[in-house]
């Protein structure tokens, strides 16, 4: 019996079904490919530019920054419009990249920005509001832009004054006059608070500077006693038989978080931008340092004297043999901005997220390329501009530390791409009155520290070593466990 011999018809259905099927496949591969090309929808992408050649351009002699960010804002501006996406990592300039090239779109903490906050939305299934303002509901963040932006979801639905909040500041803290002034002035979104200096009963947070004192019994289970640190655990006292319930200090895990400078880009996704400018010209001498205390808990002394042996350190103060005295700072850091390249920004003690004025100021403030040590790598990374500094646990010892710093030396482009952050954001102000008088408007469920000793000076908090070996370490530990 023979095979039913397909019509002119069928053909044709045959055809059609294949090559819609190989449409299928093929469109899915191209997804799949573009897919794995992407940037996944939670990172934030640094921008690489090309690196173009702009030597050419350099001055012979090395301007000020401000000078030239207000000369060349306009051109920088244009340059950037002109930067094209590919899929080898360049970024695409956003439309709001673009709008927060203008001051004014910016929010209302940043130079010149006006955008103001709106109130918190609430969740439909939880009734709770949306918005991540404490350690549990972002542990990798500081939180501190978002309570600089929260307002309670009814806070201005209606006529009626609200009460104020009392904050009671038993000791210390001159900034902090009596009355409400400081949240008027600063034009806290949240602004129905007042400071006070007796009558710790009334009022509905006690604030603690640097130690607790006696206030009398706690008058009611919902006031709120807050912990307030601005140095390291080794140089503050030991809390013993208070129930803390919130703490504010420059670690990221408290829930205020007042450090000493805070770095916020216009766009997250745009941490590098070209530079038209030298920093390294005419620069003759290589690693400066200015300081006072020669006998911290964290062998810098020893470091900065094993790095000596293998390149210039110019040591100024008390621990060195040179001289600028404090009176004349200014003087010293035009001569930091003008001779060196290198500024040793070590703090006095290697501590969780503890990074001082000796970064944030005498470091990234000049045009200098900042040589760290105090907080762990990963602090850094998470509270500095992207590449903008080196950790001195980037390497094994001083002496391979030197080796690379010689070949940043006689390679101005490698030098200068680490100063490709400038112009991409500002250092804020926190207004830390304002974000303490929002969180006490905000409805969460009452909180407290079974021990704050143990939060703020346990285990792996600190270390005498480096961090290195201290990881190390502590790796270790954990194999042999």
């Amino acid at each position: 019996m023979s095979l039913p011999r397909p019509s002119l018809k069928g053909y044709f259905f045959y055809v059609l079904f294949f090559s819609g099927l190989l449409l299928v496949i093929l469109n899915l591969l191209q997804d799949e490919i573009w897919h794995r090309m992407r940037p996944h929808p939670g990172q934030s992408q640094p921008v690489r530019v090309s690196d173009t050649k702009i030597k050419q351009n350099w001055p012979a002699k090395l301007k000020k920054p401000t000078m030239h960010v207000s000369q060349t804002r306009e051109k920088m501006e244009k340059k950037l419009l002109s930067e094209v996406s590919n899929l080898t990592g360049t970024t695409i300039l956003t439309r709001n990249s673009l709008e927060l090239m203008d001051p004014s779109k910016r929010p209302w903490y940043m130079k010149g920005g006006t955008r103001r906050p709106y109130p918190a939305i609430k969740s439909h299934r939880t009734g709770r509001r949306l918005a991540r303002l404490w350690p549990d509901e972002d542990v990798y963040d500081d939180r501190v832009t978002n309570q600089l932006m929260y307002v309670p979801t009814d806070y201005n639905k209606t006529g009626v004054d609200r009460p104020l909040k009392k904050i009671m500041v038993p000791h210390g803290m001159p900034e902090a006059k009596v009355g409400s002034d400081i949240f008027l002035q600063h034009r806290c979104p949240v602004n129905t608070c007042i400071i006070v200096r007796d009558n710790a009963e009334d009022a509905d947070l006690i604030l603690f500077k640097d130690y607790i004192t006696h206030v009398g019994r706690r008058s009611a289970s919902q006031q709120v006693w807050m912990l307030y640190f601005l140095e390291c655990p080794y140089h503050t006292q030991s809390v013993k038989n208070a129930v803390i319930n919130w703490t504010a200090t420059y670690r990221r895990d408290s829930d205020i978080v007042a450090p000493y400078e805070r770095w916020q880009y216009y766009d997250s996704s745009v941490t590098q931008i070209p530079q038209t400018f030298n920093y390294a010209a005419n620069k003759t001498k290589k690693v400066a340092w200015f300081v006072s205390n020669c006998h911290p808990r964290n062998q810098r002394m020893h470091y900065a004297k094993e790095l000596s042996k293998y390149i210039q350190v110019d040591i100024y103060g008390t621990c060195g043999s040179l001289r600028c005295p404090r009176s004349q700072s200014q003087a010293c850091f035009d001569m930091l901005d003008e001779d060196y390249k290198f500024y040793l920004a070590f703090e006095n003690s290697n501590c969780k997220d503890y990074i001082t004025e000796k970064f944030f100021v005498n470091g990234l403030g000049h045009n200098v390329l900042p040589i760290v040590m105090g907080a762990h790598p990963t602090d850094y990374a998470r509270s500095a501009p992207y590449r903008s500094y080196i950790h001195v646990d980037e390497f094994e010892s001083p002496k391979e530390l030197a080796e690379y710093l010689h070949r940043l030396d006689r390679d101005d482009e490698l030098y200068n791409s680490y100063f490709r952050w400038k112009g991409t954001g500002e250092f804020i102000n926190t207004y830390f009155w304002c974000r303490v008088c929002a969180m006490l408007h905000d409805d969460r469920p009452p909180k407290f520290y079974k021990d704050v000793n143990e939060w703020w000076r346990g285990d792996g908090i600190c270390t005498t070593t480096s961090w290195r070996e201290h990881d190390s370490v502590r790796a270790g530990n954990l194999k042999n466990t």
